[in-house]
């Protein structure tokens, strides 16, 4: 009788078993295979980058699952330097645009936001001629509204958006916020965030975490994501990128050196001369001059190779003098300690893979960096030339790139001996590009939740089946060995379902 009992509650089991798998329809329980995408257009001061981002179209609550797709470099200088050709920006993006219609599938292209974000190029021309701004922002507009895509405007960041962006992206990528669990569900790690350090063309940026006191408002900025709270500091430094910064730097040799048709620059290298138009150094905002230039001036340029006069002259365009908070980077500006680790990337990685390779060693400490600095200013430009032909057009600037990466770095932000070693200077993170752009689409995509989700994680219908196969066969087995048990001795007959 209990045997009876026994085989009847296995056989309603494994019936149950088989009416869900009529029931439940596979539809419900597979990762699907189409995809959503997501195209972001960096528009920096010297270049436009468009990125191609994707994520599972079941998933658009979730996190840890946006990737890149793939990326585009725009020809030509960045939309700023468009301004008064018209029809020039709009034109510039044709290639790259052609491409994401081409790589994204067409039943997807209603439902692919397309963001072009500015940053600190357009900041300038916003300052030095906002019409001619205006005008480049919307013909970039219109001509984004002619692709299939649902486009979602063209937009001027501020240099505190730029920062935090950035710092989204490094921490998403990193897996800082969310990453996937062994228990099958999306879980908040609670791990230390990481610093974003960005070096652009007109720009650089820092952002971290900080307990501290934020004594300047304008640089707190407070986020919740995934159920945490976080207080982030963030600064940007326009005309310290790393274009404006070198103009810069030419405006203040050719002032100290009473000059407008020749000077010497002790950062170039000691066999390389140049010569420019005189106007092109003061065509910006960074840099004022007290009377015009004429079109037609020439400036020609010696370069000396001059490690400590670049030091001096780099230096001298910081103020680290005037202070009205507790603590300051440069130029006044507050800035609480450094704290934690920091990923560098933009032109700090690609300076700081220069520095390595031309020095060949690898940089650890802040020692290591003053080294392999000394190297590059000391190096000839027939000498850079030959280990690096490839990099013709931009060995010049080097060991004033170099200096910069140094001073901004050390003097600037404060890393010192014990926490330079904690920077990651990084051109991309789990096969991303790092920069503010990932940041910007998951934050207005509304892919980045204020409060934590649990995703489990679905089985693929394969899976599915197999699961229940490997159960239904364990528990037959398991009646088949009670039955003997039974036979045997059927005074100790035990059964479990």
């Amino acid at each position: 009788m209990q045997l009876q009992i026994c085989t009847a509650i296995a056989t309603l089991f494994i019936s149950f078993i088989g009416i869900l798998l009529l029931v439940i329809n596979p539809e419900d329980i597979k990762v699907p295979a189409q995809l959503m995408y997501g195209i972001v257009l960096d528009a920096g001061s010297t270049h436009t980058s468009m990125f191609i981002y994707k994520w599972p179209a079941d998933k658009q609550n979730g996190t840890g699952i946006v990737s890149q797709h793939s990326e585009c470099h725009v020809k030509g200088g960045g939309i700023s330097s468009y301004a008064g050709v018209r029809g020039g920006a709009a034109r510039s993006l044709e290639e790259c645009m052609e491409k994401a219609m081409q790589e994204i599938p067409k039943s997807r292209h209603k439902l692919t936001p397309v963001y072009l974000g500015a940053t600190a190029g357009m900041r300038l021309l916003n300052i030095s001629k906002p019409k001619e701004s205006d005008e480049v922002l919307k013909e970039v507009g219109d001509k984004l509204k002619t692709y299939p895509f649902s486009f979602k405007g063209a937009t001027i960041l501020s240099g505190q958006e730029e920062g935090a962006y950035g710092w989204v992206t490094v921490n998403y990528l990193l897996e800082k916020f969310i990453k996937y669990g062994f228990v099958g569900q999306w879980l908040s790690p609670g791990r230390d965030t990481v610093g974003a350090l960005d070096f652009g063309g007109a720009s650089t940026q820092i952002t971290f975490v900080t307990e501290q006191t934020v004594e300047n408002k304008d640089n707190l900025m407070k986020l919740r994501l995934y159920g945490r709270d976080y207080k982030i500091y963030t600064q940007s430094f326009l005309c310290y990128g790393r274009e404006q910064f070198l103009l810069k730097l030419l405006a203040h040799l050719i002032t100290t050196q009473d000059s407008d048709s020749s000077i010497v620059h002790p950062c170039y290298p000691a066999d390389y001369n140049h010569s420019m138009k005189l106007c092109s150094v003061f065509d910006t905002p960074c840099n004022k001059r007290q009377t015009p230039c004429k079109p037609d001036d020439n400036l020609q340029i010696k370069g000396t190779g001059n490690y400590n006069q670049c030091m001096g002259n780099v230096s001298h365009l910081f103020s680290f003098n005037h202070c009205s908070y507790s603590k300051c980077s440069f130029d006044g500006v507050f800035q609480p300690n450094i704290t934690g680790n920091f990923m560098a990337f933009s032109a700090f990685f690609y300076t700081h893979l220069f520095l390595q390779r031309a020095a060949g060693i690898t940089i650890t400490s802040t020692a290591d960096l003053e080294d392999a600095v000394r190297v590059v200013c000391n190096m000839s430009f027939q000498e850079m030339l030959n280990m690096f032909p490839d990099e013709a057009n931009h060995l010049r600037d080097y060991c004033a790139d170099s200096i910069l990466l140094r001073v901004l770095l050390i003097n600037g932000y404060g890393f010192s001996d014990l926490s330079f070693p904690h920077i990651s200077f990084q051109g991309k993170a789990e096969d991303n590009s790092v920069g503010w752009s990932l940041g910007y689409m998951l934050s207005l995509s509304n892919l980045l939740p204020a409060e934590n989700v649990l995703l489990r994680k679905a089985l693929r219908p394969d899976a599915w089946r197999a699961a229940i196969f490997l159960f239904s066969a364990l528990l037959i087995a398991t009646i088949f060995f009670l039955m003997r048990s039974y036979q045997r001795n059927a005074t100790k007959l035990c059964c479990y379902p």
